[in-house]
Order: C-alpha cells, then sequence, then structure tokens
C-alpha cells in the first residue's frame, strides 16, 4: 500500500483511541488466555515427560503391572531371554510420611543394573556406609537372596556368569563405592527437589510409614542426576522389598534389546511369556498414556480462550463498522479522488490488522506473565491435579508466541473484513450526503442461514471423538455462536415489534429507532451474545457438574466416619488384626474394610482402578445402570460394577462378561451395573470384596467406613480410634469433611474458568461502550435535530441509556439461549467424550436472572456514559454537517 495512503487509514486508529484501546485490550485478553494455558501445560508436560524418562533412562521396553505389583520371578525369565541384553528391576512405592500432608516416590533399584539402564537413578553417597549388623539379620538376608537372584538372572543373560561381581568391577574405581554403599538397609537417596522440599540433609533420618507403623530411613546422598523439579527417592532394591513388606515382589522391568532384534517381533515373543495383568509397552507410549489423561481439561481450556478471542474479534467488527459508518463521507471522498476498491479494502483491512497485531503482542507478553502466575498460585495442572509434584519451570516458545500473534492479527482482520468490504462497495456521490449511514443499519435477518448453522451443531454432536478429543462438540460450539449471531437481526425485528403505542415518547422512538435501523442492535450487541452465550453454558455447565458431584458424595460416603491408613496407592495399609480391633471399640456398630489396587486389562489404556468393598451388605453404589443384585445369567458368574468411564472406554454394557486378572490368572466375571464416577478419570471396577480376597489371598485394607451406634458420637469414636491406633499413621474424617474438601478442590479446578467467563463478560462490555460511543459520534446530526425539536441533552442521554438497554436485552436474550445449547452440548458431548461421566443438568434460574439484569443496566449505562461527547457539541453546528 502507499505510504501516504497506510499513513490516512491508520491515523484513524489514533483519532478514536477509546475504541482502538477497547479492541486492543479484547484481543490482548483472547491471546494472553491461550498463550498462558499453552505455556503452562507444556511446560508441565515437558517436566511430566523428563520425569517419566528420566526412570526408564534408556530402556526400549518396559515391562508393567498392578500398583501392588507382580512375581520378581518374571524378571529372571525376562532376563534370561535371547531378545534382552539388559534387564533393571524396579519397585516403585508411593511413601505416606507420617506428620506430612505430602508423599514421596520411593525407587527401589538394582543399582548393578541401574548403572547401564537408568544413570539418571544412580546415587551418590555422601556419608559412609553403616556397618552390615545395621540393617538386621533378616534384612541382610532378605536382600542377599534377591541380590544374587537379581545377579544371577542378569549375569547368565548377560554372559559374565558371576553375577554381580562382574558389573561391579566393571563400574570402575570411581564408581564402585556407590552402588555399595546404596546396599545399606536403612540407606535412603534424596533428588535435590525432594532434599529441599524436606528439608534434610545427609545423616537426618525420614519417617516413612508402612502400613499402620513407622520405619525410619537414614539419608545417605543424593540422586544428582535427578535434576530440579523431580521429588523422588532411591534406595536398593531388596532393602526397599524387605522394609515395606514386598519381599518378592515388582512393579516394572525396564529391558533393552539385543541390537538388530526387531522391537515388534520382539514385543510379540516377550507378551506370551507375561502373566495376566501385566503389560509390555514403549516408554514413548507409557508417558503418551499418562499425558493423555490431562488432554481433554487442556483443550478444554484453550477453548475458552479461543472463544474469548473470538469475542475480541466481535468487538473489532464493532468498532470498524461504526468507524466506518462515522467516516462514511471522509471515505466517500477519497473514492471520489480516484482511490479504487481495492485500495479502500486494503486500507481498512490494514487497520485490523495492526489492531490484531498490537494486540496481539501486548497480548503474548501479558501471556507470559499470567502463565507464571498461575503456575505460582494454582500450580502447573492450573488446579486440575494432573500433574500433583511437578514444578514446571515456563520458558519462552517462539512457536506458539509466533501462532497466538498469528490468530490476534487473524482475530483483528476477521473483525474488520465485513465493515471493510461494506465501504468499498459504498457510491461515492450518495455517501457523500448525509443520512446515507443508515443504509448500513438496515440489517436483514438470515434465517436459512441461521437454522442450517443449528442444524450442522446437531448433526456434529452425534459424531465421535478424534483421537480422545471431541472436535465435532467444539464445531458444534462455533456453529451454534454463528447462528446466534445470524439470527440478532430477525430476534430485533421480532422484539422492536413489540406494540408501545401507549408508552412514552422516548420509548416510542427508541423502538422505532432500533426497529428502522435493527443493525445498530446488531452491531452493539454482536459481543454480548459471545460474551454472554460463553457465561451462560459455563454457569449451567459447572452448576451441573456441582450439584451431581455434590450428590455422587453423599450417595458414596454413606458411613459416619472414614478411616485410612494412607492415600489408597501410598504405602499405609490396615492389617486384618487392626480392622478387627477397630470393630471392637465402643460406639462402632459396623466397620467395612475397602481395598484398593489397579489392574492392566490391555496395553492400549491406563490401568482402571479395582475397589474391593463388601457390596451386598448394603453398599450404596450411585448406578445409571443395572442393580446391585443382578440374577445371574450362567452359574458361577461373580458381579462387577464399572464406572461410566470404564463402560465407554472398554466398550462395555450391562450383562457383558468381563476378564479380570487377579491373583495372577485371569477370572470371569459379568457388569452387574455401571456406576457414576468423578474421582477416577481411566475408570474403575467395584467387585465384592470376599471375592477379591478369595481369588488373591490379599487380607490388607486400604479405608474402612465405620457405621456408629445410635447413642455413639462421631467425636468420641475419633478420640477411641486416635488412642487405640497411632494418630501419624491414620486419617479420620466425617463425610462432611470430606464433601466440603472435595467440593474445595472442584472450585479451584474452576477457578481459572471462572477467570475467563469474567473477562468475556468484560469484554461484551466494552463492545457495548464502544459502539454507543462511536454511534452517538456518527448520529450527532440526528441529536442536534431533535435538540432543535424541543429534546433536551438529559432526554438524549436518556434515549441512549433505554437503546443501550434494548440491545443489550436482544443481547442477553439470544445470549442465554445460545448459551443454554451450548452448556448441553458441553454436558452431554464434550464432557462425555473427554471425561467420560454423566451429569444431571441443572439451570442456576436465580444467577442468570440476575446476570441478565445487571449487564443490561450495565449496557444502558456505558451507552449513557458513552454518548456524553456527542451531546455537548452545539445543535446548529451539528445540523450543519452535510456536504
Amino acid at each position: 500500500m502507499n505510504p501516504a495512503l497506510a499513513r490516512i487509514f491508520l491515523a484513524s486508529l489514533g483519532r478514536r483511541r477509546l475504541a482502538t484501546a477497547l479492541s486492543l485490550v479484547a484481543i490482548a485478553l483472547g491471546v494472553a488466555l491461550g498463550l498462558a494455558v499453552q505455556l503452562i501445560h507444556t511446560a508441565a508436560l515437558d517436566e511430566f515427560g523428563r520425569g517419566m524418562r528420566l526412570v526408564s533412562g534408556e530402556a526400549d521396553l518396559q515391562v508393567l503391572g498392578p500398583r501392588d505389583g507382580f512375581g520378581d520371578d518374571l524378571y529372571v525369565s525376562l532376563a534370561q531371554r535371547p531378545e534382552i541384553a539388559e534387564a533393571s528391576p524396579i519397585l516403585e512405592i508411593e511413601v505416606r510420611l507420617p506428620g506430612r500432608e505430602d508423599t514421596l516416590r520411593i525407587f527401589g533399584i538394582d543399582v548393578f543394573r541401574a548403572a547401564a539402564m537408568q544413570s539418571a537413578l544412580m546415587p551418590a553417597a555422601q556419608t559412609p556406609a553403616p556397618a552390615a549388623a545395621d540393617g538386621g539379620a533378616d534384612g541382610e538376608a532378605n536382600r542377599d537372596a534377591n541380590r544374587d537372584a537379581y545377579g544371577d538372572a542378569n549375569g547368565d543373560a548377560n554372559g559374565d556368569g558371576d553375577g554381580d561381581g562382574a558389573d561391579a568391577e566393571a563400574a570402575g574405581p570411581d564408581r564402585g563405592a556407590t552402588p555399595f554403599a546404596a546396599l545399606a538397609a536403612d540407606a535412603l537417596f534424596l533428588s535435590p527437589a525432594a532434599r529441599a522440599a524436606l528439608a534434610l540433609g545427609p545423616g537426618q533420618t525420614l519417617a516413612v510409614q508402612v502400613g499402620t507403623r513407622e520405619e525410619v530411613l537414614r539419608v545417605a546422598g543424593s540422586v544428582p542426576a535427578a535434576g530440579v523439579g523431580q521429588r523422588l527417592a532411591v534406595m536398593d532394591i531388596a532393602a526397599a522389598q524387605h522394609v515395606f513388606e514386598r519381599v518378592g515382589r515388582i512393579t516394572r522391568v525396564d529391558l533393552r534389546l539385543v541390537p538388530g532384534t526387531d522391537p515388534r517381533r520382539a514385543q510379540a515373543a516377550l507378551r506370551g511369556v507375561l502373566p495376566p495383568g501385566v503389560e509390555l509397552l514403549a516408554p514413548e507410549a507409557t508417558e503418551s498414556q499418562a499425558a493423555g489423561l490431562s488432554r481433554a481439561y487442556r483443550v478444554n481450556l484453550t477453548m475458552l480462550a479461543a472463544i474469548a478471542l473470538l469475542t475480541g474479534g466481535f468487538l473489532v467488527f464493532s468498532t470498524q463498522l461504526l468507524s466506518v459508518v462515522r467516516r462514511r463521507q471522509e471515505l466517500a471522498f477519497l473514492r471520489a479522488l480516484g482511490l479504487d476498491r481495492r485500495a479502500m479494502l486494503g486500507g481498512l483491512l490494514a487497520e485490523g490488522g495492526v489492531l490484531g497485531l498490537v494486540g496481539g503482542v501486548f497480548g503474548v507478553a501479558l501471556g507470559y506473565a499470567l502463565g507464571a502466575l498461575a503456575v505460582a498460585v494454582v500450580g502447573g495442572d492450573l488446579g486440575a491435579g494432573y500433574f500433583e509434584g511437578v514444578r514446571p519451570q515456563l520458558r519462552f516458545e517462539p512457536l506458539a508466541s509466533a501462532a497466538y500473534l498469528g490468530l490476534g492479527v487473524v482475530a483483528g482482520l476477521a473483525g474488520a473484513a465485513m465493515p471493510a468490504r461494506e465501504a468499498a462497495r459504498l457510491m461515492p456521490a450518495r455517501a457523500l450526503h448525509a443520512g446515507d449511514e443508515a443504509e448500513v443499519f438496515r440489517s436483514r435477518p438470515r434465517w436459512h442461514a441461521a437454522l442450517a448453522c443449528l442444524a450442522l451443531a446437531a448433526v456434529s454432536c452425534l459424531a465421535p471423538p478424534v483421537g480422545a478429543v471431541p472436535v465435532f462438540g467444539y464445531a458444534a460450539i462455533a456453529l451454534i455462536l454463528a447462528g446466534a449471531v445470524l439470527v440478532l437481526p430477525g430476534v430485533v425485528r421480532l422484539v422492536m415489534a413489540v406494540r408501545h403505542e401507549r408508552r412514552g415518547f422516548l420509548v416510542r422512538l427508541g423502538f422505532a429507532r432500533l426497529a428502522a435501523a435493527p443493525g445498530q442492535a446488531v452491531v452493539a450487541a454482536a459481543g454480548v451474545v459471545a460474551s454472554v452465550a460463553l457465561a451462560a453454558a459455563m454457569a449451567i455447565m459447572v452448576s451441573s457438574f456441582r450439584g451431581s458431584v455434590d450428590d455422587w458424595l453423599s450417595k458414596v460416603l454413606p458411613a459416619d466416619l472414614y478411616l485410612r491408613a494412607s492415600p489408597s496407592g501410598a504405602s499405609g495399609f490396615l492389617t486384618p488384626q487392626t480392622v478387627a480391633r477397630i470393630g471392637e471399640i465402643p460406639g462402632i456398630a459396623q466397620a467395612q474394610p475397602v481395598r484398593f489396587d489397579t489392574l492392566r486389562l490391555d496395553d492400549a489404556h491406563l490401568p482402571v482402578t479395582l475397589i474391593a468393598r463388601p457390596v451386598a451388605d448394603g453398599a450404596r453404589i450411585p448406578l445409571v445402570a443395572g442393580a446391585i443384585a443382578p440374577e445371574p445369567e450362567r452359574s458361577g458368574d461373580r458381579s462387577a460394577w464399572i464406572s461410566e468411564a470404564m463402560a465407554d472406554l472398554f466398550g462395555l454394557r450391562v450383562g457383558d462378561p468381563l476378564t479380570l486378572p487377579l491373583g495372577s490368572r485371569e477370572r470371569p466375571f459379568r457388569v452387574a451395573g455401571i456406576w457414576r464416577d468423578y474421582a477416577r478419570q481411566n475408570g474403575a471396577v467395584v467387585i465384592e470384596l470376599a471375592d477379591y480376597r478369595a481369588l488373591t489371598g490379599d487380607e490388607r485394607t486400604n479405608d474402612v467406613a465405620i457405621h456408629l451406634a445410635a447413642d455413639a458420637r462421631p467425636a468420641d469414636v475419633s478420640a477411641a480410634l486416635v488412642s487405640a491406633l497411632d494418630a501419624r499413621t491414620i486419617e479420620i474424617q466425617t463425610p462432611g469433611a470430606i464433601r466440603t474438601r472435595t467440593l474445595a478442590i472442584f472450585d479451584r479446578t474452576f477457578l481459572v474458568t471462572y477467570a475467563m467467563e469474567a473477562v468475556a463478560v468484560l469484554i461484551g462490555l466494552f463492545g457495548i461502550s464502544t459502539s454507543f460511543a462511536a454511534l452517538a459520534t456518527a448520529r450527532r446530526k440526528e441529536f442536534g435535530m431533535l435538540r432543535h425539536l424541543g429534546v433536551t441533552r438529559a432526554e438524549i442521554g436518556r434515549l441512549l441509556a433505554l437503546e443501550g438497554a434494548l440491545s443489550a436485552a436482544v443481547g442477553v436474550i439470544v445470549g442465554l439461549a445460545s448459551g443454554g445449547a451450548i452448556a448441553l452440548v458441553l454436558v452431554e458431548v464434550v464432557n462425555r467424550q473427554s471425561f467420560h461421566w454423566s451429569m444431571d443438568l441443572r439451570v442456576p434460574v436465580a444467577a442468570l436472572a440476575a446476570f441478565a439484569v445487571a449487564l443490561v443496566l450495565l449496557a444502558a449505562f456505558a451507552a449513557r456514559l458513552a454518548g456524553r461527547h456527542a451531546m455537548r457539541q452545539s445543535a446548529v453546528l451539528a445540523v450543519r454537517e452535510d456536504w
């Protein structure tokens, strides 16, 4: 474009400072929100992936089992396979720390195997190794037995024939001391992040929980290669098995294939020797599965940011269209001087592009600031709990920054496209005369296009997700928003057609103005529709979700007290003797034990949670299909009740057969019911505790649901439980406390959502303010004529307030209707396809009504305030403006 023309068009942005500033703010906020979400989750995923790669080391394949592990004889068999060059066993335990809120991941490793496979987990001793007697005779015997098994297996597989000795000798004199120091029965090595979090140094001790007792471990050194942000600890695998009562059990085996071996053929051969419930995966597949859990949450937040950016685009559209109206004679004069339509179109698009570019630059800078603030306040998972313990470090992402900067430019160009096209089509001779701008506001209804958008949205809701992401669900939301904007002119005509002859002069004038020029209301309300639709949809969805979670908690927490030794995956547990002692405490009528574990059903899905509990004995499961006591279809079938997520992920229905790997064997069950579960996104299955114990021989318990006698008080029974057991190794909570904490976590999870809603509504109000500021300027001749007819400035102010309220009311009506439709898509399509759970639809009528009234009143105030400048002009000067 000619530099002189560029200055002419871009100078317009400087003349309308308020409209330009608000458009920039809208685009900047949309870009900042989207980029902040992207930066936070990219950093969190990178840190999470780095942690997984750190513990995977140089493995080609990983053998993974349930949380409780599998027999370490499998490691011996695998290490001797001809396809395997190196095999390294690992026992991973989530350890509860008495007296502390958090847990610690401890990796039991064979240091001689880990030197070749997981060098990042290698411990570095910082104190002299303790005497052999420190570990106790039994501990040494167990470690020696396990060490012989690991050494012989790898020694034979690698051809050295002499077990650990050859490996230790190969380690070299500088590293030889570290493995031997790590063999001490109580030696624990902390990563830098764990040492900082626990405030422990070499030689100090750390109490860990095993069952309901405490064991003391000595900090013998560090894990220097673990890096920043990885909170973990390492100890000798034999010592870990002994300390945590996992003798003969491991949770993973990392395998390195013989060079030249085809990985696919090796996987097929090795799967044949694996017991049920143990899977063989590549490390990158494991990382992808784990990171996939947070994908839906990340995409949802990104879509919210995209809607905020879309609302900013509507604001650019409003300001640019009104700028075209105000400058119509100026643009016509340029056309009369010889400026062709293409140059006119390019100049106005350049205005929108500059708005998008500058807003995008500010948005990128703000995005990094918001990202850092969000990580500091709510963490790298934005409160959702997917990356607990991960402390991501934000870094500059050039591609993401450029992409969101580009989206800002696109929003500016898209918002300016229609006004630029309208200006390019104007006829110079007609536009040079006053009053021609009214043609712009004679917007025609587009019912057919709107109905087509809504029909496409309905069809999109029937499509399945793409890669576990509800792409078509989000497409349906975009189509609903497009349809809502398209119906605005028609709705304005319908609303303004209401009989109002008996009302006051200003009311009739306001209705008549909007009826004659519905495009004015469309321009003012376009941004309101998008922001109200987003706010209403999220309010309905969050209300439905929160209410459903509250109802769910009341159903799954029927007992009076709940006691647990540790979170379900941690090292605490209750023995049968402890459960029996609990049942004998005065005031307790019944103590129902619950056992948690994980089951790997195939290599395509994450492990599902196994919940073994007394189901037939008065259990309350929030069923959505099936029954607690179904009629068995054939003799010998055991019943299982699966969660909605498991039903969706594995394609199961009531009555279908289900095979569960229990006790190293495939056990047949039949799906007796499907229940609602908001706690486990990867699926859960409930079976009878008696069936679980009969099939596995496992008598341990994680939780106990305590039902009190009629005359017992929860506080007295809790005190008796604390006296009978170690208060540091148990947690006792009432259902009310659990519900309060859960809902607090829920609200924290949606904190970012609430912030995005507020931003969208704020942008909508910006749109009302700038639209009416520009409209008031464009209508100064009309206001001058009204002044000559006797209308006072105060009455014109009330007229503007009325028009602002009417425009906002139309936008709110359409926004609430489209928001309800979007909420239905969110509840029935997006959340079901993303998280695999259902919820009961609940509309917060009072809150939405208050929100609508407040928005209309604010819009009236904004319109009245925005028109003050235009009303200050002399009535005589206003009516003289004509060519």
